[in-house]
């Protein structure tokens, strides 16, 4: 994927953003993705875990659990990926969960853990749970809205660098 010349000519919300090295670096870390989503109880909850950018989609793995029966009912999730670093480095992302029982281990998933972990120790983890009868959660979120904030070129709220400066004062 290229990255975008002037990211500031796309407006927050344009999937193109996902091309801008804000973007793809982030995609490309090891932070934590931040997964909201509405429970069955109607109440809004924000998970970590690990991901997989596929080049298309942000692939979440997991054993189940309450986050995919409410997934299941509500598709609308909202995932953040950002740095705490100085200025810090924020990725939006809003889509659809596809939501797929996989028998065995979600390939992402081990894609995952060896970015994470290491190529050693990501093998050791996915051993770790790969037994017979293993069954995972393969949760695909194809980005329909995307922002990037890095608060040099994009700031909260699509304001420019002077606007932003005088907020507060």
């Amino acid at each position: 994927m290229t990255h975008l010349a002037d990211p500031t000519a796309l407006p927050q919300g344009d999937p193109r953003l996902l091309e801008t090295e804000v973007a793809q670096r982030l995609l490309a870390s090891t932070e934590l993705a931040r997964v909201a989503y509405v429970a069955k109880d109607g109440t809004p909850r924000v998970f970590p875990m690990l991901f997989h950018w596929t080049g298309g989609e942000v692939v979440l793995s997991t054993f189940g659990g309450l986050k995919v029966n409410a997934l299941r009912a509500r598709p609308g999730i909202a995932i953040t990926i950002d740095a705490a670093t100085t200025p810090p480095s924020v990725l939006l992302i809003r889509g659809k969960a596809e939501v797929t029982d996989v028998d065995g281990i979600v390939a992402e998933y081990a894609l995952a853990q060896r970015r994470y972990a290491g190529e050693e120790q990501g093998a050791a983890n996915v051993a770790e749970v790969d037994r017979p009868g293993t069954r995972m959660v393969r949760i695909a979120v194809r980005p329909a809205w995307v922002g990037v904030i890095d608060f040099v070129t994009r700031f909260p709220g699509g304001t420019s660098s002077e606007e932003f400066a005088e907020r507060g004062q």
